[in-house]
């Protein structure tokens, strides 16, 4: 089997850095630090690619430029080609990030993606883990859950794009009942409860998903398992560039969960990858290796 199938599509990030603040209609403002860099699921797929996992991502590119940059990146960052699936039409996927030390503002577009059926993927291309970087819902996902857990695979889905829905709405609580971990960020797991306090969301989250992690940025992340409650400090590191960190705290967990690690060295493991991620521009060129993750958790048990 696979380490990880990751279902995800691609986006070319504009990264601007250094900003003194958000642009304003009729004023024009200037930053110090500016890049071009692959991003949405070809950051999962670096940072886990040099965490010693099998990955399949399973991407939609065309024949335009932002894909063919992309594709370029992947080849050179040894990402494996076998879920590429290429098409003889464009397929733009562009952000522009504003980044700031304490958090960072988008502006997307992306054309119609075809397609892309997850359940006919896993059949095809079974994996210890079935690593969901949005929020999925709906019976069709209930059923793909279902196939992964038949084949043996984890569910672990993270909590982006959740702003459409709250609970008690009965597919979200569906798809977190389908699921075995759920990774949300603060401000996902207040609007997905409508809670008020980061203990109440967790503890509302935790009454449908096996394990609940709820990242809190610069001050660590808190995950409950089983009725359990755990946290872990933030590393201290010079920010750079924010962009992508909640996928590398995702991808530090999931290298724990394959690993039998506890519960508390998986968050150890997701604090770091997150933290380390933010030393450098786009989320992933800071990514670090498995030998980096095992050296820091031997040192932090001594």
């Amino acid at each position: 089997m696979l380490d990880i199938l990751l279902p995800s599509a691609y986006f070319c990030d504009l990264v601007f850095t250094g900003l003194p603040d958000l642009p304003k209609l009729g004023d024009e403002i200037f930053c110090n630090g500016f890049k071009v860099l692959p991003g949405a699921g070809f950051i999962p797929a670096v940072a886990l690619t040099r965490l010693a996992l099998d990955v399949a991502w399973a991407c939609d590119f065309g024949n335009d430029f932002f894909s063919r940059y992309v594709l370029e990146e992947a080849e050179r960052q040894n990402l494996s080609p076998r879920l590429f699936r290429m098409h003889a039409q464009p397929l733009q996927a562009v952000t522009i990030s504003y980044s700031f030390a304490q958090d960072r503002a988008f502006l997307s577009y992306m054309d119609t993606l075809p397609p892309n059926d997850i359940s006919d993927l896993l059949r095809k291309n079974p994996a210890r883990c079935l690593l969901l970087m949005s929020l999925h819902r709906g019976p069709d996902f209930v059923e793909t859950a279902a196939l992964a857990h038949a084949q043996g695979s984890l569910i672990f889905m993270d909590g982006q794009a959740a702003s459409d829905i709250r609970l008690p709405h009965p597919e979200l609580m569906a798809a977190l009942r389908a699921i075995d971990v759920f990774s949300v960020n603060e401000k996902e797991a207040l609007q997905l409860t409508g809670e008020n306090s980061i203990e109440s969301a967790l503890e509302q989250l935790a009454d449908f998903s096996p394990t609940v992690v709820i990242k809190l940025g610069a001050i660590g992340a808190v995950a409950t398992r089983k009725g359990e409650v755990l946290y872990a400090p933030g590393f201290p590191v010079h920010v750079v560039d924010t962009t992508g960190a909640g996928d590398n705290f995702d991808c530090g967990f999931v290298y724990g969960l394959l690993h039998n690690y506890s519960l508390n060295d998986c968050l150890r493991s997701g604090v770091l990858c997150g933290s380390c991620s933010t030393t450098a521009q786009g989320g992933w060129t800071a990514s670090p290796t498995a030998s980096y993750l095992e050296a820091y958790l031997r040192q932090a048990d001594t």
